[in-house]
């Protein structure tokens, strides 16, 4: 059993003071004392958070998802943990059935292991049913039409699923997905109507992917699939980096979402946390300068963001607290893939994914479930 006191501890509804954060595996109480026979662990006046949850992110620190090896898993989950992220989505990439199903089945096996770092949760496949229109940096090669025959085999794997709704005929694919798996669905890389997203999300879509970019935009006469999102009662993702999305844009999108459906993500490629310079991204060389990951045609691919960065920016430019901010990257992905009762929060009962952050949302300690993973004191 381990106490963490001298923190300030963030809950769903605020921040707690004078207080210890009791754990093993999982919360087991917040209480005044320290208990007995427990290692103490001094936060040292700083910020003891729950876990940060990325449900979007491609790589990290060289490795990519789509490397398709256990060794390129581990390196991401090793390498997002040092910014407080503790368990995680690897994203796939619109290539061949045979390249998406290699990458998912080296998730399924993370998911059985104890990995040096963040936890893997399952998969989010970005994918190959999106709209040429609006492709971003995937590959039109491989692009494919909404085909539940295409997922079945990874129904226990895939937790999300980016897609164009309206290349999903009658709806057929996204009613087999609510009514046959619990993958959540997500419009993105999307030529859709405002109509035909407010369509799907009728049929059980909940989620849009990084809002704003590679969908339809907002327009007075044609909302797109911008104006469905920011009216309906759905889970948005967002790319707080700065670049993908104007910053004097994070009050507009925080007052029409509000403080429970803005899910704050990376998208990050391989690129994250290393040097400037050239990489790939889904076989497509990827020029990274001054914190942005783009094509030689200048479109962006993905990003080098880390989540604890995004988290501060959005408080940094909005009017929300810290621990509200918090909760757009732990609580609020948590509830979007339906993993809320068991991640998320520091509650009672909860999975021990705790980190240790400062002012600033520098990770000085985490733990997943309990097991320490980063430890800068």
């Amino acid at each position: 059993m381990k106490a963490i006191k001298n923190g300030k501890i963030i809950m769903p509804q605020g921040i707690l003071e004078n207080q210890v954060l009791v754990f093993d595996e999982v919360i087991r109480s917040i209480q005044v004392e320290v208990p007995e026979d427990c290692e103490v662990i001094d936060a040292r006046g700083m910020y003891v958070s729950p876990g940060l949850i990325d449900v979007h992110v491609h790589g990290s620190c060289g490795a990519d998802t789509m490397d398709q090896s256990v060794e390129a898993i581990e390196t991401i989950s090793q390498g997002i943990a040092q910014n407080g992220v503790t368990a995680f989505l690897p994203t796939t990439m619109t290539m061949s059935q045979e390249d998406i199903y290699g990458a998912l089945s080296v998730i399924r096996e993370c998911m059985r292991r104890s990995l040096v770092g963040a936890k893997v949760l399952g998969a989010h496949m970005e994918g190959p049913f999106i709209n040429e229109l609006y492709k971003g940096a995937q590959s039109s090669q491989y692009i494919v039409k909404p085909n539940f025959l295409f997922i079945e085999p990874y129904t226990d794997v895939i937790k999300l699923v980016s897609y164009a709704p309206e290349l999903d005929e009658s709806y057929a694919f996204t009613k087999a997905v609510k009514e046959r798996t619990e993958i959540t669905l997500s419009i993105g890389h999307t030529n859709a109507t405002y109509q035909q997203a407010k369509e799907a999300f009728a049929c059980g879509c909940s989620h849009v992917t990084h809002l704003f970019n590679a969908m339809t935009p907002l327009n007075h006469r044609e909302p797109g699939v911008v104006g469905a999102a920011l009216s309906s009662d759905v889970f948005t993702e967002l790319i707080a980096d700065t670049i993908h999305i104007h910053k004097d844009l994070f009050p507009f999108v925080l007052a029409n979402k509000g403080k429970e459906k803005i899910v704050l993500i990376t998208d990050s490629m391989r690129a994250g946390c290393m040097k400037d310079g050239t990489y790939d991204l889904g076989g497509q060389a990827v020029f990274v300068k001054d914190g942005a990951a783009r094509l030689a045609s200048g479109n962006l691919a993905g990003s080098v963001l880390t989540l604890n960065q995004a988290v501060y920016n959005f408080y940094k430019y909005t009017d929300v607290t810290l621990w509200e901010a918090i909760h757009m990257a732990s609580l609020n992905p948590a509830t979007s893939i339906g993993i809320h009762h068991q991640k998320g929060s520091l509650d009672v009962s909860k999975d021990a994914d705790i980190v240790i952050f400062d002012e600033e949302l520098n990770c000085y300690l985490a733990f997943v479930e309990g097991r320490e993973v980063v430890n800068k004191f």
